[in-house]
């Protein structure tokens, strides 16, 4: 599985599902978007903090883990650290699969285990 993770700054661009190479029949794209409330309180946004370099790690690790019972043909991680305004993304995950089934198991376990297990963390102003 080709995987791809990034821990950025700048605000994510989704790509949509487009036409493939054939060899996928699903393609799922998922953002995890900030809302305007948290705990019951309006926010602006939400600032996200991150040892960067152990985050990026930790997520190649889960999703070569994850491999092994969602075999799947890539993955794409995208994950803001700083300031993120409410409406916008957070995290960004493409999934490329042959079937719905991998894809589909693969992103919920993975944003289940990222959540859990990766050191990124947030706070709201």
């Amino acid at each position: 599985m080709k995987i791809h993770v990034q821990i950025m700054r700048d605000q994510l661009a989704s790509r949509g599902v487009a036409a493939g190479d054939g060899q996928c029949g699903a393609m799922l794209e998922f953002g995890g978007v900030v809302r305007a409330e948290e705990s019951g309180r309006h926010i602006e946004g939400l600032d996200y903090e991150a040892y960067e370099t152990m985050a990026q790690a930790e997520m190649e690790k889960i999703l070569q883990s994850l491999a092994v019972e969602f075999p799947c043909k890539s993955v794409d991680v995208q994950h803001r650290v700083g300031r993120v305004p409410a409406g916008e993304a957070s995290i960004l995950v493409r999934v490329e699969a042959a079937h719905r089934t991998e894809a589909f198991g693969l992103l919920s376990a993975f944003m289940d285990r990222m959540k859990r297990d990766v050191p990124i963390w947030k706070s709201a102003p």
